[in-house]
């Protein structure tokens, strides 16, 4: 068993009602390994330390005691899997300078950002694996884990909004 480390970001879909009425009912139904943010109405963010066998376990057993407790929540970002710069700096204790070089000096073998612009944006999971099989970077495998597994949360959210009718003909354009 190991320890997993994300945050999850639900959507209320009721936004006159306060998230802090949530809080005790969701350390109760199996929240209590979660630290609870309600900053905003409407919204609640987690942010887990979890123990499981696994990332995919970790995660879905939490998505799943907040849906539990709050039927109506809707996911609207795992976390970490959208990151500039500096929250890979960050994340892995050392420059965004240091970041930067290694990316723009290895291109085209670097990741593509899915959004190129100020900040671009990557998908923590895709660098975080070039950095290990590229560059020979030292990641904790938990790392690599939940970044894939969240990639693969917020995919698949997003391929949810495409209309049906274009979801094979816009699939066979990008595969």
């Amino acid at each position: 068993m190991k320890d997993y480390d994300f945050t999850l970001k639900f959507n209320l879909q009721q936004p006159k009602v306060d998230p802090s009425v949530y809080v005790e009912a969701l350390y109760a139904g199996g929240c209590d390994d979660a630290l609870i943010g309600i900053g905003k109405k409407g919204y609640i963010s987690l942010n887990f330390i979890r123990e499981a066998p696994s990332a995919y376990e970790a995660i879905s057993s939490a998505i799943a005691d907040v849906k539990r407790v709050i039927p109506h929540a809707s996911l609207i970002e795992a976390a970490p899997d959208y990151v500039g710069l500096t929250d890979v700096a960050k994340i892995l204790g050392c420059t965004r300078q240091n970041i930067r070089k290694l990316i723009v000096t290895s291109e085209p073998s670097s990741p593509p950002p899915i959004y190129e612009g100020t900040p671009s944006i990557w998908h923590l999971a895709e660098v975080l694996n070039w950095l290990q099989e590229v560059k020979a970077y030292m990641i904790d495998s938990s790392l690599i884990e939940v970044a894939k597994i969240n990639m693969d949360l917020n995919n698949a959210k997003s391929w949810q909004k495409l209309e049906p009718t274009y979801q094979e003909t816009i699939k066979a354009l990008v595969s």
